[in-house]
């Protein structure tokens, strides 16, 4: 649905009904991918487009439907057919599952935030029931960039820890970057059933900041995996070179600090200092840990990690902000390699993202994926 952000957030101040229909799966070759949608609204009125042209007629009849009747959400299935290729089949050969639902406004105050938020750049994502339930189907909830969750008044159910556990799901995929399905439900603490949920996110990649092009910051790669965009940056141009970092996104050659002034972050930003040198350590983790990011690691031993502290203290920097500092970096895996010392790291930066506890499943017990509760 954020294909059409600006319409739709259009027709929710405005309080105009609509109907939605989005494209919840997909298979084979398609023109479009999931989450894309089209809506019309009660004078007729359409914007976007799920299929290039081929099937826009029958979702635009079903919509037109949907409204009329009130009713709940319908589901079709859209392929390709030998006899009706140029009019309802889609000529690609592939196949699209499309669920069409009612919008009122009144009753989804949070997807005109959600809406408002998309239409002003910023990260939001909206988590849409596509299987499940009849009284579920089609209910939605808004996550922010923090984990705040927000949801409407016409699926009471999507409450307590069915709404949790959907929003702890959302929340994942927008640090990701990614718009997918999730599943949730399937037992008596959240709800009986198992859901299948698309969650539509509008953000960029998370972005990894890996200062000091030394060997350690094999850390690139991982970052890379993990699906971060990855700039690693150094004052010193013979060290900060693309053969050096080929899995990096970008290499800057700069100053630490001075190119953290100029680079946008954000609650998904995390932040690895591995020079272990004071000219450029202390400088950028005193601008560092006043930055709204979601982590600060620093590199260096323990008595490096104390005159850092000591350094730090009389810049300024106070004990509160100080506590936000992952120092010495990573978790203890007993690292010796580049390549095990950036798993420690990455390790710990998801730990610390998750509120995981970063000890042993072995040593713990209850549910393994305990999902991180998003804020009310």
């Amino acid at each position: 649905m954020l294909n059409i952000a600006d319409t739709l957030h259009r027709w929710c101040r405005e309080a105009r009904p609509f109907a939605l229909a989005t494209v919840v799966d997909v298979t084979g070759s398609a023109p479009l991918p999931v989450g894309t949608s089209v809506a019309v609204d009660e004078d007729g009125n359409a914007v976007g487009s799920i299929s290039g042209g081929c099937v826009e007629g029958a979702v635009y009849e079903l919509c037109r439907q949907v409204l009329h009747d009130r009713g709940v959400p319908q589901r079709a299935r859209f392929g390709y057919s030998d006899d009706d290729a140029f009019a309802v089949g889609l000529t690609c050969g592939g196949e699209l599952d499309v669920l069409v639902q009612r919008v009122d406004p009144a009753t989804h105050p949070h997807l005109a935030t959600a809406l408002a938020e998309v239409v002003e750049g910023r990260p939001a994502a909206v988590a849409q029931v596509v299987e499940g339930p009849e009284d579920l189907l089609g209910g939605t909830l808004y996550v922010d960039a923090a984990g705040g969750v927000r949801h409407g008044t016409q699926h009471g159910p999507l409450t307590g820890a069915l709404r949790r556990e959907i929003g702890a799901r959302a929340w994942a995929l927008l640090r990701a970057g990614r718009t997918a399905r999730a599943e949730a439900g399937g037992d008596a603490g959240t709800c009986p059933e198992r859901l299948s949920v698309l969650v539509h996110v509008h953000a960029s990649r998370p972005h990894l900041l890996v200062f000091g092009a030394i060997d350690f910051a094999a850390l690139s790669r991982t970052g890379a995996f993990l699906g971060y965009r990855v700039t690693v940056c150094d004052a010193r141009p013979v060290f900060a070179t693309p053969a050096r970092f080929p899995h990096a996104d970008e290499i800057v050659v700069d100053w630490p600090h001075r190119y953290l002034e100029r680079t946008e972050v954000d609650a998904r930003t995390a932040i690895c200092v591995l020079t272990h040198d004071a000219k450029f350590d202390i400088p950028l983790l005193r601008l560092a840990l006043d930055l709204p990011v979601g982590y600060v690691g620093a590199m260096g031993s323990r008595r490096t990690h104390d005159e850092r502290l000591r350094l730090l203290t009389g810049a300024g920097v106070t004990e509160e902000r100080l506590a936000r500092l992952r120092s010495p970096i990573g978790l203890d895996l007993g690292a010796r390699t580049p390549e095990e010392t950036a798993i420690s790291i990455a390790a710990e930066i998801v730990a610390h993202t998750n509120q995981g506890t970063g000890l042993p499943l072995s040593r713990l017990s209850g549910p393994i994926h305990r999902d991180r509760a998003p804020a009310h």
